[in-house]
């Protein structure tokens, strides 16, 4: 059966280079296997670098990857995944738009299969829960969105915000060795301030999940001047915190890889050991917490999960309230 998402030539140009390592790929091999003559392959060879990646070619060896730049390609990010990856078969980059999500969304109700992803450069109109501007400079973060269509039902929809979560903070943790904590319901801290988002939107019928976006925005090179005064005390970004400019092409495929893992895992039936590994690093269990829903104020303990991925709070009263969404602010111990 034909591959519904065929590579491009020059992904399978980058994910050959990739797969050889420190070695090289002939000509002969790739002209072979991608079906086109020596000579196309030195003129897709040519554009790759034309757009910053570094290639080497020896007549007697052939090609060899030395370096990429730090540029979100969609090509360069398909050969960085598995074959059967469901999250990120299909990616979009775009150099500027309003939000990923609304592109995500028109790309849903068109029908397109469920893993693509949707990165921007820059967005104008980035936005976070609530209704809150994101700020989504150019080439300093990832802004993406991933459309997913989950057998799930709408109360179940929270599991997908910790899905995304504990891949987030995997990702983060083993691209950068840095400790990121989750702050429910979808905050990703470092040093208790805010260094990514998750921001979960569906659409649904009564009892089916038609189709979620979900978006994510990262602060990867960010430096304090490119934070406004107001959120330089409770935002960061990962360059500012370990001190060194962090790939972010290299950082874009360890979130993917570790998203279709996660994903993998929710529709095994895997949830509450994506919710244990999302407790252990969650900041906001055990602690008293006030929470906004609305007009609505809440306070409590916030305990646990329950199976569909909601908040349990213990309130003033002793009950225990199933809380799936809100404005938290942390109490201070």
């Amino acid at each position: 059966m034909p591959n519904p998402n065929p590579m491009t030539a020059d992904a399978q140009i980058l994910t050959a280079m990739r797969r050889a390592g420190v070695g090289s790929v002939s000509g002969a091999d790739l002209a072979q296997q991608l079906g086109m003559s020596r000579a196309a392959v030195w003129a897709r060879i040519e554009e790759l670098r034309k757009l910053g990646y570094e290639i080497t070619a020896n007549p007697h060896q052939g090609y060899r990857l030395l370096s990429t730049p730090d540029a979100l390609h969609a090509d360069d990010l398909l050969a960085r995944l598995p074959d059967n990856q469901i999250v990120g078969r299909d990616i979009r980059v775009f150099e500027e738009t309003n939000s990923t999500n609304d592109v995500a969304e028109k790309l849903a109700r068109d029908g397109v299969k469920e893993g693509v992803v949707v990165f921007a450069e820059a967005q104008k109109k980035g936005r976070g829960r609530l209704g809150r501007h994101w700020l989504s400079p150019a080439r300093k973060g990832l802004w993406f969105s991933v459309l997913l269509r989950p057998d799930l039902r709408p109360q179940s929809a929270t599991q997908l915000t910790v899905v995304a979560a504990t891949a987030l903070a995997r990702a983060i943790r083993r691209q950068t060795n840095l400790t990121p904590e989750i702050k429910w319901p979808n905050d990703i801290l470092l040093r208790g301030k805010k260094v990514a988002g998750i921001l979960t939107e569906l659409s649904a019928e009564l009892d089916h999940i038609k189709f979620v976006i979900i978006g994510i925005g990262v602060d990867v090179n960010l430096t304090s001047t490119d934070l406004p005064p107001d959120l330089r005390k409770i935002a960061t970004s990962l360059r500012i915190e370990s001190g060194q400019p962090v790939a972010r092409p290299d950082l874009a495929a360890a979130i993917l890889r570790e998203l279709d893992a996660d994903y993998a895992r929710l529709r095994a039936g895997q949830f509450e050991a994506l919710a244990d590994e999302w407790v252990a690093q969650c900041t906001t269990i055990g602690r008293s917490v006030t929470i906004r829903i609305g007009d609505r104020v809440q306070r409590g303990v916030a305990e646990s999960l329950d199976a569909e991925g909601a908040l349990l709070l213990r309130t003033q009263h002793g009950r225990l309230e199933r809380i799936l969404g809100g404005d938290v602010t942390v109490e201070k111990s």
